[in-house]
């Protein structure tokens, strides 16, 4: 019977094992394996993985699982399980594994079988429900930057990241020839995400030492979300693989090095398929609908700074001047600003989210779009003036938060959110954040050691 399963999804050829995953807070998946013969029985009744999964910090600290902060999880209630139900229609080949397959799962109540709110799968589920609802379907697709390393992540992380040798040692954005130094290693990762129904559209050398990007094909916000959290655990494996580490910080460079970015791109269409962003009478064929959208989003932006930029890290991208967004500016083609708009025709017209570094959740980062832009067809919100030239010249929103501890801050107390996907569950999110800061702000670091030791 798991035989039939897997012909029923197009899977043909060996495969002894399928992964059921489902992606935690950070946008990591997390779940079991399943050996094939007993992958039926998991389709019926489910995979049990326990609730720390989404208690525990980004290192699997117990501290806020012990400290009994959260309803889910907690030494309160002993840690119990939760059930991953495998959602048949996202299984496929995980290609870049010999013999592997993957099941994305929802995560549901082990004794009521009802969705877990907390869930990042539910979380952009339910916004794409709510968008169905005003007679609008969603088109999304993220170009996500990392870099990558000729260290193997073992040493590396043994080294204590010191000594970072990366693929490319001069600006290359865009260049074939550095491409080609490394095209045995991207063409089989190509093949690989193609063979996993991961559809790529194009892939770069960039500006920083060892950065590269990938974009894919639009497709629902949903699929992309899953395409994107498979295409960063192919990519780390790959390159393992290979000898070689990737990393998808916001920015893990110094030295003037770039950040990297998770670019999303927006469009809707009506439950007819016709393009509700393009207005031909309108000027630059904007209609109210897509500047209603991208009011909402900037609106509501500096709320979900802790989804954009959900690490300490990520801060030093986004405040870096580094075409990594800027407040509530918004623009015709103008990478100094948060807001893109992209696109001359109907069926192309769309905007580009700048903000999110490529170490965001993208199921929170798409849902966190989604209510925003539904919020602001609803509320017909209106964007500031647009920007034109250098959106660097003007002040950022002193809305917007300018640390994680801010964002964190901001999040705890938006109504926004807590309306969107409830105030139990923004809660939840909000004391993540801070835990995450709260513990950068408790260590030393070298930078301190060697700025202030003799010097103050």
């Amino acid at each position: 019977m798991s035989d039939q399963i897997l012909a029923a999804a197009g899977i043909t050829g060996d495969v002894h094992t399928v992964i059921v995953a489902t992606p935690d807070l950070q946008g990591r998946l997390v779940g079991r394996r399943i050996p094939i013969e007993g992958f039926e029985r998991a389709v019926e009744e489910g995979v049990d993985v326990c609730t720390c999964v989404f208690a525990w910090d980004l290192t699997q600290s117990l501290e806020l699982v012990e400290a009994n902060v959260f309803a889910l999880c907690g030494v309160h209630n002993g840690i119990p399980d939760f059930t991953l139900v495998p959602d048949l229609s996202t299984l496929r080949r995980a290609a870049w594994l010999n013999g592997i397959a993957i099941c994305f799962a929802d995560a549901v109540d082990k004794h009521t079988r009802e969705p877990l709110a907390l869930s990042p799968r539910e979380i952009l589920k339910k916004q794409i429900a709510e968008l169905t609802t005003s007679g609008i379907r969603a088109r999304t697709g993220t170009e996500l930057e990392f870099y990558l390393f000729l260290n193997a992540p073992r040493a590396l992380r043994q080294a204590g990241f010191r000594g970072l040798e990366p693929t490319t040692l001069t600006p290359s954005d865009f260049m074939i020839h550095e491409g080609n130094h490394y095209e045995p290693f991207f063409h089989r990762l190509r093949t690989d995400l193609r063979d996993s129904r991961i559809e790529m559209e194009a892939a770069q050398s960039e500006w920083g030492s060892g950065q590269w990007e990938m974009t894919f094909r639009y497709g629902e916000p949903l699929e992309m979300a899953d395409r994107h959290a498979l295409y960063k655990l192919a990519v780390r494996d790959s390159a393992a693989a290979a000898g070689m580490s990737a990393t998808f910080m916001a920015k893990p460079l110094n030295d003037g090095q770039p950040g990297s970015s998770c670019h999303v791109h927006v469009s809707m269409v009506d439950l007819d398929g016709r393009p509700t962003f393009w207005d031909p009478s309108a000027e630059h064929g904007l209609s109210a609908t897509m500047r209603h959208a991208i009011g909402g989003v900037l609106e509501h932006a500096p709320d979900l700074m802790a989804w954009y930029a959900p690490t300490v890290n990520a801060y030093r991208r986004v405040n870096s001047g580094d075409v990594a967004g800027w407040g509530s500016a918004w623009g015709l083609d103008n990478r100094t600003t948060s807001v893109r708009v992209v696109g001359r025709r109907e069926q192309d017209l769309r905007f580009e989210f700048r903000l999110p570094g490529a170490d965001t959740n993208p199921y929170l980062t798409l849902a966190g779009l989604l209510a925003s832009a539904h919020q602001g067809i609803l509320d017909k919100t209106n964007p500031p003036p647009m920007t034109t030239g250098n959106g660097y010249d003007t002040p950022v929103d002193p809305a917007f938060p300018s640390n994680l501890g801010e964002a964190a801050a901001r999040l705890r107390r938006s109504a926004f959110v807590a309306g969107a996907i409830g105030e139990e569950q923004r809660d939840h999110l909000a004391v993540l954040a801070d835990h995450e800061w709260r513990t950068f702000m408790s260590h030393t670091s070298d930078w301190d050691l060697d700025r202030y030791f003799d010097r103050i």
